[in-house]
């Protein structure tokens, strides 16, 4: 159950931020920033572009928050308005990169640590997934929405969200075999996932 005094106190703390009061910015964004880049890293897939993504995401939460209107956790409602941020901004940028040449291919690298050959694989994989799949994919497995919330979120219907979410599961599973095979063949350790 949640504490009824923090809560108190985090709607004084909104309030106080809405007027403009600097500290009680800076403690919601101290509150909630590892929060908020963690869900814009995942869309964005670059550690650059997440911090871009981040701030964006905070400069317009703070000019929204007169809007608040508290029917939702103000966690909630951040965490909205970061993937929104995010997800707008590679739209932009996928527009820019349609107008430009192809990026070169990317060549494999085995990694030489065994304890982040997993991570890089699924990270790897998860970057190669066509934007829909990704975007319904991080939503649902790892942020944990609704197809019902992915659908408004992307402006989808919650079927186009599990047949997203369906396709992008096994494309991964047949990327991440396939990456298995090629780490074998550069006589690196492979291990099934």
């Amino acid at each position: 159950m949640s504490d009824p005094y923090r809560q108190d106190k985090e709607r004084e703390l909104i309030r106080l931020a809405t007027e403009g009061d600097a500290r009680a910015i800076r403690t919601l964004y101290d509150r909630y920033a590892p929060r908020v880049y963690a869900v814009v890293r995942r869309i964005a897939a670059d550690d650059d572009l997440a911090q871009d993504y981040a701030q964006d995401a905070w400069i317009r939460a703070i000019r929204a928050l007169p809007t608040f209107r508290g029917d939702a956790r103000f966690s909630t409602w951040l965490h909205r308005i970061a993937v929104n941020s995010a997800l707008q901004a590679l739209r932009k940028a996928e527009t820019r990169t349609r107008r430009e040449a192809p990026p070169p291919e990317e060549i494999p690298v085995a990694p030489a640590q065994n304890d982040s050959l997993l991570r890089k694989r699924l990270e790897g994989a998860l970057d190669k997934l066509p934007e829909g799949m990704r975007q319904v994919l991080i939503l649902h497995d790892v942020e944990g929405y609704t197809h019902e919330e992915i659908g408004d979120v992307l402006g989808v219907t919650s079927g186009t969200s599990k047949s997203q979410l369906f396709k992008a599961r096994a494309k991964m599973r047949e990327m991440l075999s396939s990456l298995s095979g090629s780490v074998q063949e550069h006589g690196a350790e492979a291990w099934s996932i």
